[in-house]
């Protein structure tokens, strides 16, 4: 009787375990081969189980990292050296590395990748294989190691160390004994390279076939890797100012070195890691990291950049030989530009655009890698800092508070905040409803994927909320791995959908959270195109390095409405509502935005007569890429300029009909000094060809404040045919230029 309980129960144990669904059709995997019998259906299927290494998957979970790019370039203000700096230019006096760490903790970063040596060569620790680096500075009389003193300064603030080692080499290429592209043989060379009275605490060596620059290479990784404390990634750029004999990197050896001493990196440009294609912070709505390749790509050697748009779609997947995880970062600089050069010219990213970055990159399934770079005072200059407090502070504030504690769900797995755990759908069963005892108001919700053992499956959800006793679509989104955030104007309700509406396999959703964003209205900007046509927007913020395209302020503010007045009154919230575009002709638009009731600050803009039918009749001369035509398109980035020969310059419009024109606005460029027209002349003509003088100009201070200004006729003039013609150009300069023209009736 025992003996028939016993296997009685092993039977239940049997069947109980073989009716449990754990999502899975194959063993999952990092990489998949494609085979001649596989088909459409198999290869999906495949891409359903390809999941993260445990490195990838911790690399996922930082998020938010640092990018640190120092070295002679913050000295003679370049972004890219030539190798044939001399080290003194590195001209260090202080160095605070706590300070970095510090404002970087405060932003909520969990890693800094620094770039111990960038393409000039020039290293920043103390290397035994070359002179060219902090040694040979005057910092501490060339006894300065930034690296050990940033690897204590992490230790110190719990942040994760990664390395940035530049393959290129302008040092070794121009330096007449350098080993870049020298046409050495390969021999078995034993790495590291024993130096006298500097011998290694790690004793561990290895034997790779390679080249002078290889070994050059895999002697500096061994001291990074061996010698500085854990390093969480190594970072390669693909980028090369210039080759020399025929070089390539041995990248395999690389590899072996790198997996050995270095066991919980992972590696960025390589099989690990993969750049986002752009430097501008701009994300891609659908960011596959499940990748197609041709080779198998634990055995490639390099690695070409992805830059399209569509990366991981069934159709891609469809041609790939072998299918890949590997996860993007995007990486974009708080300044315009990788290095510092200075406080006064070189723009930093307002607060708005860099945490807009981090919702879209973060919550775009990748991870967003921010480049700050310290100034020639060995620090973040201020404006970094306080860039950096602000963004940590909004992320605290958003995300460190899930109005979901408390909620239930008959899918619970998905309310514990375990992204291990997770609830599995399918065709028949693709929703989660989350139940709240009260009332919430969000505007955003975060969604996670069990990617770590099941894989990126969801190709397409949507969120609803219940509203008037019916289900309301708020938001709809495309993919989500390993997370998704779902931005929305601000809802209260205390039921939620998330409905799974394409899928790859059976979905398997481990995190689902309700946050709170605080919006505020935004500044607006208005304009207007050449037809006349309104256009008001929150207003960009001016960061001319490697543009986006985002409006981060609309991006982060959903929800708002625009008030209007074109009489010039202040426009308050019973103002005429923006609905559609309307065409405006000789008036001032006022407007502002209102959120939840409150307004925000009024613009304003006094707009001329439409442009739709005005003609260039002649200038006195055109530079190559600022036409006559830009000073009356209506284009906030182009402009006319002369070329400098002339003393005096000019600008002959045909407003297509007469007019009765009381004055004019001058909009002069901003890009640069040269060519705002200080004093002038406006001239009239009956014909377009023989002009006469209607009234002088003058304009103050424009190079320190280039902003619109206007001019009104002592009494107005009947006129189809116009020209400005310049007298005085501010600050001396020999052309003269025009955003923007506009006459007013």
């Amino acid at each position: 009787m025992k003996q028939l309980t016993f296997l009685m129960l092993i039977l239940l144990v049997f069947n109980s375990c073989k009716k449990q669904d754990h999502g899975w059709l194959m063993k999952e995997s990092n990489t998949f081969s494609i085979t001649s019998s596989d088909t459409k259906d198999s290869i999906i299927l495949k891409a359903a189980h390809v999941i993260p290494t445990k490195n990838q998957y911790n690399a996922l979970k930082n998020e938010f990292i640092a990018f640190i790019h120092f070295g002679p370039n913050t000295f003679t203000r370049m972004e890219w050296g030539n190798g044939m700096e001399d080290p003194k230019i590195f001209a260090l006096k202080n160095l605070d590395t706590d300070q970095w760490c510090k404002a970087m903790k405060a932003a909520q970063m969990k890693m800094v990748i620094i770039t111990v040596k960038h393409h000039d060569g020039f290293v920043l620790w103390q290397s035994r294989y070359t002179k060219h680096g902090i040694m040979s500075s005057p910092y501490k009389n060339g006894k300065g190691d930034i690296l050990k003193d940033l690897a204590t300064s992490c230790k110190k603030y719990g942040l994760k160390l990664g390395v940035y080692l530049s393959p290129a080499d302008l040092f070794q290429i121009e330096n007449p004994e350098g080993l870049y592209g020298n046409l050495s043989k390969y021999t078995e060379r034993t790495i590291p390279r024993q130096v006298a009275g500097r011998p290694f605490e790690n004793k561990t060596t290895f034997t790779f076939n390679v080249d002078d620059y290889n070994e050059y290479f895999l002697n500096q990784l061994f001291e990074l890797l061996t010698e500085y404390g854990p390093i969480d990634e190594v970072w390669f750029d693909g980028a090369h100012p210039k080759r020399k004999g025929g070089q390539k990197y041995n990248y395999l050896a690389w590899k072996a070195l790198i997996t050995k001493l270095a066991p919980n990196a992972v590696v960025f440009g390589k099989q690990d890691i993969r750049w986002c294609g752009n430097e501008s912070g701009a994300t891609r709505d659908t960011e596959w990291n499940v990748i197609p390749y041709q080779d198998n790509p634990h055995e490639m050697n390099s690695f070409a950049d992805i830059t399209g748009e569509d990366i991981g779609s069934r159709e891609k997947l469809y041609k790939a030989k072998y299918l890949h995880y590997q996860q993007a970062e995007t990486n974009t600089s708080i300044r315009e530009g990788w290095f510092y050069r200075d406080d006064d010219k070189q723009k930093v990213r307002s607060a708005d655009d860099v945490f807009d970055i981090y919702e879209r990159s973060v919550g775009g399934n990748s991870t967003f890698l921010l480049n700050i770079p310290p100034n020639r005072d060995g620090k973040f200059s201020p404006e970094d800092v306080k860039v950096l407090e602000e963004v940590g502070q909004r992320i605290k504030e958003t995300y460190h508070t899930n109005l979901f504690h408390n909620a239930s769900s008959e899918k619970a797995n998905v309310l514990d905040d375990d992204i291990t755990s997770f609830e599995l759908l399918d065709e028949s069963d693709n929703e989660i409803i989350i139940t709240t005892k009260e009332p919430i108001t969000t505007n955003r919700i975060v969604i996670q994927e069990a990617i770590s053992t099941q894989g990126e499956r969801v190709e397409e959800h949507a969120l609803d909320v219940w509203m008037d006793n019916d289900w309301k679509e708020v938001a709809k989104a495309t993919n989500i791995g390993y997370k998704r955030i779902l931005r929305f104007p601000e809802i209260t309700a205390n039921k939620f959908r998330v409905r799974v509406l394409k899928s790859r396999y059976k979905p398997a959703i481990s995190n689902i959270t309700a946050h709170y964003y605080k919006t505020r209205p935004p500044q607006l900007s208005i304009a207007r195109n050449k037809d006349g046509l309104l256009n008001i927007e929150p207003i960009q913020h001016d960061f001319g390095w490697k543009p986006h395209g985002e409006n981060a302020a609309k991006n982060l503010n959903l929800g708002y409405e625009i008030r209007y007045t074109l009489n010039g009154d202040t426009p308050t919230k019973d103002s005429e509502l923006l609905v559609d575009s309307i065409l405006v002709n000789s008036v001032e638009v006022k407007a502002v935005a209102m959120q939840k009731g409150e307004l925000g600050s009024v613009a304003s803009r006094v707009f001329g007569i439409i442009k739709k039918d005005w003609k260039l009749i002649e200038t006195d001369s055109d530079d190559k890429k600022s036409k006559g035509e830009f000073a009356f398109d209506e284009n906030p980035n182009t402009f006319w300029q002369s070329t400098p020969e002339k003393q005096s310059h000019y600008l002959s419009v045909d407003l297509g009909k007469e007019y009765e024109l009381m004055g004019f606005s001058y909009t002069p460029q901003k890009k640069h000094a040269d060519g705002m027209i200080e004093k002038g002349i406006i001239k009239v003509s009956e014909n377009g060809k023989d002009w006469k003088i209607l009234e002088s100009f003058k304009f103050g201070n424009l190079i320190n404040d280039p902003a619109a200004r206007k001019f009104y006729f002592k009494k107005n003039v009947q006129t189809r045919y116009i020209r400005i013609e310049s007298k005085t150009i501010a600050g001396g300069h020999p052309s003269a230029a025009i955003e923007e023209l506009d006459f007013f009736e």
